[in-house]
Formats: structure tokens, C-alpha cells, sequence
């Protein structure tokens, strides 16, 4: 696959003209005044019938689970179902990347981790919620002191108690986190044992909003992504049954299977990032060269100094690499393959530093305007930013593409 094909880009026209209509007239409200995206976002699903292909693909996944199939997505023939869930955020990231980041976290996050490891039972009671957007989710792992250091540094802790667990610690930089229906928490478990901490088995629990001993910060204010909105999940003694732990009751086979799901997750997390990165590179290059044509210096446009053309022409080069790497994914995910970890920490490092540098060049081609939220290239560069943060830094990326080259 080197271009779109004609029925991508009937999608991907339909989608743009809806984020331009639907999306760019409340960016002031989602990113200065507090308003969470979720009605927009549901107003996207409906409008594409995303809820109701939403329905119909929990169905048939359902069916599989019962019938002691694998509850992964179905692998269907071509690239449109690939294609159908990359264009929207290439199209969403190119005037509001947070809604993407919240979008994506709760169906993909929070609704995927269910639908792939829940039981029939989890399934009906969080998951269809989830992936039609009718509830918010949220998918928390990093805590205050761990960061990059996830699971070997996780302190919060479930302990056993009868047939039921009791969850204490605290996680940070949740995203939907204060707005979070459902959230998808992992817990390292503290069975009394002396196992190393690092090495013992993690969990992953469901829990509701209003349980009681879960609290639920206020947003926390931020650099970017401002229409994402962030928080910090804090639990005091949380007593959850066996019903809330991801596959039901744990047997010697689901000893890894908390780890597991967070690494398979961190793929698909990492994936993404190149196809936000690609819509935010897009709008960069589209508002530089309509900027470099109509502004005026010295008596001539700057578009004509060979300055400003090196700047939009590395633009270009940025653009290109990154669309062939999302590219290259919609044809891996037709063909029913997913990548590896390193794989998609490759596509996850060089996306974000392209996104971040491409969008810190525009704001320098703008000049003062640039530092002027009014010309949006300032919003862009503030977004891209957390690109090289969330979902892995580059340095986590660097390791996990090392480690594979030196097995």
C-alpha cells in the first residue's frame, strides 16, 4: 500500500468534513474551558454508525468467547477495518489530537483489555458500554513513583481476603481518569509471600465509579492535551470481588496474564501514536505553507527564501515516513499480523520526534504568531510534546528496540 484508495478517501473526506463542522467550532471550550470531549466523541460515533458496528463486532466476539474461542477482534479480509479506526484519528489530530488520546483509551484501553481477556459475564457487564462509548473508561497503570518503570516499580497492591481482594495505592496521569465510568486497574499481588516485589504476579481488576474507598481527582492542569482530560485515581482499602478480576478466578495458567495484557497493550498504544502523529505533521505542513505564501517580508512572500523552503521541504520528508509507517500497519493488520513490541516502539519513537520537531518548526516559521495561541500552530506544538511521553517515553522506546536487536 503506497496511497489511499478512492473509498479511503471517501471516509476520510465524510470524517473531515464533520471534525471541521462538529469539532473545530467547540476547540476553545474542550481546551480552555473545561469541557470534557465525550459528547463529541459520541456524536462522531453516531453520526458514522461507529456504534453500531461497535455492537455488532461485540456480538460476534461475544459468541467466540462462549464458545472458548479467543476474545480478540475478528481478523476480517482487506484493509477497511484498519483503515476505518486510523483515519479518524489522523483526521481528529489535526486540529484536536485529546480527543483522540480519550477516545482511544476508552474503547481501545479500557473497552479492548476487557474484550480481550473478560470473561462472557465482563464482557456483557463493561465491555459493549465501553466500545459504543455509552460509558468512559479508563486504563490505569503509572503511578507517582514508577513512570517508565510500570510494572516492576507498581506498588499498588491487592490483597487477598477470602473469596474477595482488597486494592490499596495510588495511580497518576489517568487519562478520563476524573470522568472514568469503568476503569481498568493493575495491582501487584501481595499474597504475604516473600517474593521479590518487583517479580510478583499483577492483576487487573474492573472497578465502577463510586466504590467506595475509590476516589477520583479533579483534571489536572497540563502543558497540552488539554482536551484530554487527566487525573489521579487514589484507592483505600476497595473491596472487589473475584467478578472484577480480568478473566474471572486465576488458576497456574494466568500467572503472567496482567503483564501480558499490559505489553500487548503497549503495542496498540505505541501503533497509534504514529497515526496521531501523521494527522498533527499533515496540519503543520498545510498551515506553514498557506502561512509562507501570504506572509510578506523584505517585499516578497517568505515561501521564497531558501530558509523557510528547508524548513517545509524536512516537513515533507517528516510527512512522508511517517504515512508509510501507518501504512505499512494497515497492510500488517489486514494481513492479520500485529507487530512487536519493538516494532511498534520503532514506529511510537521516530513518529513522536518528527510530530514534535515538524510542529516546534512551524511555531519558528510563524515567528511571533507562532507563540500566539490565535495561528493554532502553539496548540499543535504544546500536543505533540507528550507524543514523546505517554505511552512510553523515547527512551523506554530506545530500550525495548535495543533489547530486540541484541537477542
Amino acid at each position: 500500500m503506497f496511497e489511499w484508495s478512492e473509498e479511503h478517501l471517501a471516509i476520510r473526506d465524510a470524517i473531515r468534513s464533520f471534525v471541521e463542522n462538529e469539532v473545530v467550532p467547540h476547540i476553545d471550550a474542550i481546551e480552555h474551558e473545561g469541557v470534557p470531549p465525550y459528547d463529541i466523541i459520541r456524536k462522531m460515533y453516531k453520526t458514522f454508525g461507529m456504534d453500531e458496528m461497535a455492537r455488532e463486532s461485540f456480538k460476534r466476539a461475544l459468541e467466540r468467547k462462549r464458545s472458548g474461542e479467543s476474545g480478540r477482534p475478528e481478523r476480517r479480509g482487506g484493509d477497511n477495518s484498519a483503515a476505518m479506526t486510523l483515519i479518524p484519528i489522523i483526521e481528529l489530530c489535526h486540529h484536536c489530537p485529546g480527543i483522540v488520546t480519550s477516545m482511544g483509551v476508552s474503547t481501545g484501553l479500557a473497552g479492548g483489555t476487557i474484550m480481550k481477556g473478560g470473561t462472557p459475564e465482563q464482557l456483557e457487564r463493561w465491555g459493549l458500554d465501553l466500545m459504543t462509548m455509552d460509558k468512559i473508561g479508563a486504563w490505569a497503570i503509572t503511578e507517582p513513583d514508577s513512570g517508565s518503570d510500570a510494572l516492576g516499580g507498581m506498588r499498588t497492591t491487592a490483597r487477598p481476603d477470602g473469596d474477595e481482594y482488597i486494592l490499596n495505592g495510588s495511580k497518576t496521569y489517568i487519562t478520563n481518569g476524573p470522568y472514568a465510568d469503568t476503569m481498568v486497574v493493575y495491582a501487584k499481588l501481595d499474597d504475604g509471600s516473600e517474593a521479590d516485589p518487583r517479580k510478583r504476579e499483577v492483576l487487573t481488576f474492573i472497578l465502577d465509579k463510586g466504590m467506595e474507598g475509590l476516589v477520583q481527582s479533579e483534571p489536572m492542569r497540563k502543558m497540552g492535551l488539554k482536551s484530554s482530560p487527566t487525573g489521579e485515581l487514589f484507592f483505600s482499602d476497595v473491596r472487589v470481588g473475584v467478578d472484577r478480576l480480568l478473566g474471572g478466578r486465576k488458576d497456574a495458567s494466568q500467572k503472567v496474564a496482567g503483564r501480558e495484557s499490559a505489553k500487548e497493550n503497549f503495542v496498540t498504544e505505541r501503533a497509534g501514536v504514529a497515526a496521531m502523529s501523521l494527522g498533527l505533521i499533515e496540519e503543520c505542513l498545510k498551515l506553514s505553507i498557506d502561512y509562507a505564501k501570504s506572509r510578506v517580508l523584505w517585499g516578497k512572500p517568505i515561501a521564497q527564501h531558501q530558509l523557510i523552503q528547508l524548513k517545509l521541504a524536512k516537513m515533507e520528508v517528516a510527512r512522508l515516513n511517517v504515512q508509510n509507517l501507518v501504512f505499512r500497519h494497515i497492510e500488517m493488520s489486514s494481513a492479520g499480523k500485529t507487530p512487536t513490541l519493538a516494532e511498534a516502539s520503532a514506529m511510537k519513537l521516530y513518529s513522536a520526534q518528527a510530530a514534535s520537531e515538524v510542529a516546534m518548526e512551524a511555531v519558528q516559521l510563524f515567528g511571533g504568531n507562532g507563540y500566539i495561541a490565535e495561528y493554532r500552530v502553539e496548540q499543535l506544538a504544546r500536543d505533540a510534546k507528550v507524543f514523546q511521553i505517554y505511552a512510553g517515553t523515547d527512551e523506554i522506546q530506545i530500550t525495548h528496540i535495543a533489547r530486540d536487536l541484541l537477542v
